[in-house]
Formats: C-alpha cells, sequence, structure tokens
C-alpha cells in the first residue's frame, strides 16, 4: 500500500505540472493583452504608424466676455427738453447717416421761447440805442455817471438773455433767423449724431417724453471689439499684443482671433476681475452683433511637449491607452496596449505625461479606435 500511494502521488504532481505548462502561454498572452492586425485590416481601416513627438502647447488663460463697440460709436438719443413725439419714421436695425432726421418733437412751450426770443431781440435794438446815447452824454458830461451805467446794466442783461436763447434756439435745432422774420413752429426734430444702426426704439407716436428719457440708441458697427473679463489670478501673464482665440458658443463652433488692446488698470472689488480690450483682426470673417456672448483663450506662452496625434489615443473601461507596435511578422502587426496619462490638450494634440512608457517606439497612430472595442466585445483579431 505504501508503494501504491508513492505512484499516486507521483502521477499527480506530474499532472498538476503538465496543467501548470498548459496553462502559461495562455496566462501570458493575457498579461501582454496583445492585439493582432492583419495587412488587410491595416490597409482597409487606412491605419497610420508613427511616434512620440515634441508638439507646441499654448499656455491659455481662459475667460468670457462680450462683443462690443466704442464709447464713441455708440450714441443715445435724447431731447434737452419735454415734447410730445408726433413722428418716429424709424425701425430697429434701420441704417442711418450722421445727421439723418430721427423724430419729431412737439410742445407750445416751443412756441414761447420763439416768442420771447423775438421780443428780446427787439428789446435788444433800443436798448443798444439808449446805450449808446448815454456813453456818448456821460462822455460829454452831459448825463450822470448813474444814467450811464444803468443804461449799460439794462443792455447788457437783456444782451446775455439774447445770446442764451439764441443757443437754445440752435440747440433745438430751430433756426433763430426765422424766428427774427416771425416764422415759429410748435415742433422740433432731432438727428442722428454718428452713422450707424438703430438697436433700440423706446417711443411711439404721441408718447411724452422727458430730458431724462431715451428715445432711441444708434450704435456704429463699423469698429467693434472684445470685452473680457479675466480673474485676479491670471493678471500679471497678460500684457498687449497678446494672440486670443474666440468663438461665440450659441452661434458657431468656429474659432476666430484677436489681439489684446488694452488691459485694465483696476481690479473690480466685488468680482475681482480685470478689464481687457481686444481688437478682432479680421471683423469680416462673421456676422458680429453687439452684445453676444463670448468664450476667449488669450495665449499667455507656449511650451514644447512630448505628445500623441488624438487619432492614436483610445478610449477603454475608463482610461486612455495606446497602442504600441510589438512586431510585424508575415504580413500582420502585433500591438500592445499600453495604458497612457494625458497632460495639456488642443484640438489635434495631447500631452503624454508617462511618455518613457513610449519613447523610441512606434505607435499606430490611426484608425485604432475600434479595435479595443471589439476586444472588449469578445472578437478575434
Amino acid at each position: 500500500m505504501k508503494y501504491i500511494h508513492i505512484i499516486i502521488a507521483l502521477f499527480t504532481i506530474m499532472a498538476c505540472k503538465n496543467s501548470e505548462n498548459n496553462m502559461t502561454p495562455v496566462a501570458e498572452e493575457h498579461m501582454r493583452e496583445d492585439i493582432v492586425v492583419t495587412q488587410q485590416q491595416f490597409e482597409t481601416e487606412q491605419m497610420q504608424l508613427g511616434k512620440l513627438e515634441a508638439h507646441t502647447f499654448n499656455r491659455n488663460i481662459v475667460t468670457s466676455g462680450v462683443i462690443d463697440v466704442p464709447p464713441h460709436n455708440r450714441a443715445t438719443i435724447s431731447s434737452f427738453v419735454d415734447g410730445y413725439i408726433t413722428k418716429t419714421p424709424l425701425l430697429i436695425g434701420d441704417q442711418v447717416k450722421k445727421g439723418q432726421h430721427l423724430v419729431s418733437l412737439e410742445n407750445p412751450e416751443f412756441i414761447e421761447i420763439q416768442q420771447r426770443y423775438l421780443e428780446i431781440a427787439e428789446q435788444l435794438n433800443y436798448l443798444k440805442s439808449e446805450f449808446n446815447r448815454q456813453r456818448t452824454l456821460f462822455d460829454e458830461n452831459i448825463t450822470s455817471e448813474k444814467n450811464f451805467l444803468k443804461a449799460q446794466s439794462t443792455y447788457k442783461s437783456v444782451l446775455a438773455e439774447y445770446n442764451g436763447l439764441n443757443k437754445k434756439l440752435k440747440m433745438l435745432n430751430i433756426n433763430p433767423e426765422s424766428v427774427l422774420q416771425g416764422q415759429f413752429t410748435s415742433s422740433i426734430n432731432i438727428y442722428s449724431p454718428i452713422n450707424g444702426y438703430v438697436t433700440k426704439v423706446e417711443v411711439s407716436n404721441g408718447i411724452h417724453v422727458s430730458p431724462s428719457d431715451m428715445i432711441m440708441e444708434i450704435i456704429d458697427t463699423d469698429h467693434i471689439h472684445l470685452e473680457l473679463s479675466v480673474f485676479e489670478k491670471d493678471v500679471l501673464r497678460l500684457k498687449k499684443g497678446q494672440k486670443i482665440t474666440f468663438k461665440i458658443p450659441e452661434a458657431s463652433n468656429q474659432n476666430f482671433d484677436a489681439e489684446v488692446h488694452l488691459v485694465g488698470t483696476t481690479i473690480d472689488e466685488k468680482n475681482r476681475f480685470v478689464k481687457v480690450h481686444a481688437h478682432i483682426l479680421d471683423e469680416s470673417q462673421a456676422n458680429f452683433i453687439v452684445g453676444m456672448f463670448v468664450e476667449a483663450n488669450i495665449i499667455s506662452g507656449a511650451e514644447d511637449k512630448p505628445a500623441l496625434p488624438k487619432d492614436a489615443l483610445i478610449e477603454y473601461e475608463g482610461a486612455m491607452y495606446a497602442l504600441v507596435l510589438e512586431d510585424k511578422n508575415n504580413g500582420n502587426y502585433t500591438f500592445e496596449k499600453v495604458k497612457i496619462n494625458l497632460g495639456q490638450q488642443n484640438e489635434t494634440y495631447a500631452e503624454i505625461l508617462n511618455a518613457n512608457d513610449l519613447t523610441n517606439k512606434t505607435v499606430l497612430t490611426q484608425g485604432g479606435y475600434m479595435l479595443l472595442a471589439e476586444e472588449g466585445g469578445g472578437h478575434d483579431h
């Protein structure tokens, strides 16, 4: 019985060793996680090989803002006096030229101002003559100094009122010469101070407006710019002339170019940001509209980093991988799956933080995005 037990034990040990020998290649293959691609598959999927390379990444300041115009390109139209709107020929979006009629106002007080101006003008002629007469008499010692000074004071007081009314009529766009000829008007016209487009109309016929009321707004879009807000932590990285890429997320994914023109000199106490004024390099690229929200990247510097094209990156089970060429034999390509850690990224390239794992190795840079998906589904290569 002793010999029988020994023989059974030997057979058991040998069977276990054979089992281990049979399992080892499978285990090793599983550990390597090799993926084999045929020459036909390589060509059909238009796969390409490449290597880790140095790529320039911009150091960006991420910010946002709006499209705006300079203050002198924006005009708020209002009246110097009260009045009732009698004519509003323009609508939002209408183009206007400098000096073009915008709106008409009517008020009986306009007639009173003209009447007073005409009366003062008539008085002024008499008072001027009386002042000159009293001065002559005073110079000849015929009249007293008191009479001369009284005539002088009255004349200059009325002259001041005359000049004031004259200026007021001109501000109301009423011709003083027409008033002197007895031509009165109960309405006045307001004209555009700039070229541009009507962006707001706050009135309609019959509405009463006060000097503080906005009648309409006109914006000249010949020169538009970006008005950006940059947080305090990035302020020291800002300087004039830096390049900017921006897009209008609500309207398009297209990127446009701009340049930092002015950097604000004070920090907003509430939100802790500084204003940055930037010029758009080509305003004709799109139909930019004042007030559009923009997302922008201010390029504050650049640095070279080891990188791979984004087409070489494959996402698998929540991690990123690259396929490294292990062998090419009999027209077949054997790739090893290598996990990678990503750093900075742009539209086409991604920085590889564990670059040592890929140094001097050939990588599948295009056409491999389906390989790991198929592997996860149990397909054979």
